[in-house]
């Protein structure tokens, strides 16, 4: 008798552990910034450039060790990390140096942890229904980052920040049974094949691309500047929002803490739908087409952020909605442009190089942020460039093949 097809069980149980390994740090981390301002003295300057320089420091790291360990054991390995680097922002006291060190710890655990493993696992196991299972996978990161956004103001209010990241330090190892005992790396773990199917699907057959044969395709530059830069846009939002909010008039303290807490709830709901919608029109249509349609509308609703107040919910809920739906489809989008462009066997290295440079975006345009707003006195210049970043970033994917000249 023919065992079931267990790729859905993979697909759920990556839907809980890309959750807790992405979904509940990243997203929450920005959170705690001006509680760090405000215990410490630092400067927004100081505060958004621990994550850039951590990047740059760390951009080794995916290259070298991706394609060289199982999804599981990177999983092992990343989440450990992120542990360690939440309890260290916790105990760290007021020493950038030290703050810095564990952003590179941090760092590591994101790339060994974050989207690559669960992205290569969903890529194996699936080939006609790639889209829609990635789509169910992302939306953990969303469910489990809006449920971090709701428990970190009470429990930040209720024992003080430490505790708060404390507490989240330790939800890194909820992963861990989910990781030794459901996922699986590959179908052939199980004697299966992608989707269930009898025989494995025709790309299973495409050789392996190099390194050197990648960054010798200019349809890879095109998918690298890309992502980089409608990334790197998402991740100026995020990091700033509630430093934007105080800017436009928001009071410290409970009105913006729920301010935040409202807003980013919704765009992480909001980015459930996109990633359900988006993966499955993906598997229907164009994947070109649909995510340059993305990256537009990420890029049109930076402005309205700015013109968020208090008193005008309206815009908050149009730009969260819009941003979270946009935000959502844009992060899916990449492995299943990468595996269409250069095969599902050459998706290990071409991601080893995308994520760490689109890494790079999203936590460098922060920090540029951070200084256009600190010469300028307003985020409306900083925030300007990052429209403009966004919509190159839209234009470099309207322009890729339909299919790599790589040989």
């Amino acid at each position: 008798m023919a065992r079931r097809f267990y790729g859905w069980w993979v697909t759920a149980g990556a839907f809980i552990t890309f959750g807790l390994a992405v979904g509940i740090p990243y997203y929450n981390i920005s959170f705690f910034y001006d509680y760090f301002q405000r215990a410490y003295g630092w400067s927004r300057s100081d505060i958004t450039f621990g994550f850039p320089l951590a990047a740059a420091l760390t951009i080794w790291v995916g290259p070298l060790l991706i394609h060289r360990f199982s999804p599981r054991k990177l999983l092992l390995i990343g989440t450990a990390l992120t542990a360690l680097a939440l309890f260290g922002f916790s105990r760290m006291g007021g020493s950038l140096r030290v703050y810095y060190t564990f952003w590179v710890v941090y760092t590591v655990g994101y790339i060994l942890s974050g989207p690559i493993p669960h992205q290569l696992m969903v890529s194996h196991w699936f080939r006609r229904n790639r889209g829609k299972a990635m789509g169910i996978v992302y939306v953990g990161v969303g469910l489990m980052g809006s449920l971090g956004s709701i428990l970190v103001k009470p429990l930040t209010q209720s024992y003080g920040f430490q505790t708060a990241l404390f507490i989240l330090a330790g939800m890194m190892f909820l992963a861990w049974p989910l990781v030794l005992f459901v996922l699986k790396d590959k179908p052939s773990d199980m004697g299966q094949f992608p989707d269930g199917d009898a025989a494995p699907p025709a790309e299973a057959a495409i050789v392996s691309r190099t390194f050197g044969e990648l960054l010798r395709s200019y349809p890879f530059w095109l998918l690298l500047i890309g992502s980089f830069c409608s990334i790197g846009s998402i991740g100026a939002i995020n990091f700033h929002m509630k430093f934007v909010f105080l800017d436009e008039g928001f009071q410290k303290g409970s009105q913006v803490d729920a301010t935040w807490r409202n807003a980013s709830v919704i765009i992480l709901w909001s980015s459930i739908g996109g990633r359900l919608l988006i993966g499955g029109l993906a598997d229907r249509f164009s994947k070109k087409a649909v995510m340059t349609a993305t990256y537009v509308l990420v890029a049109a609703t930076i402005p309205l952020l700015l013109v968020v107040t208090p008193g005008h919910n309206s815009y908050l809920y149009a730009f969260a909605v819009l941003f979270g739906f946009g935000m959502g489809a844009d992060y899916m989008l990449i492995p299943l442009m990468a595996a269409e462009q250069f095969g599902v066997n050459t998706l290990a290295r071409a991601m080893a190089v995308i994520l760490p440079v689109n890494t790079i975006g999203q936590t460098w345009f922060p920090y540029f942020v951070s200084i256009l707003r600190e010469r300028y006195g307003s985020y409306w210049i900083a925030m300007s460039a990052v429209l403009a970043v966004a919509v190159m970033g839209a234009i470099s994917i309207a322009i890729l093949p339909r299919r790599s000249s790589v040989p």
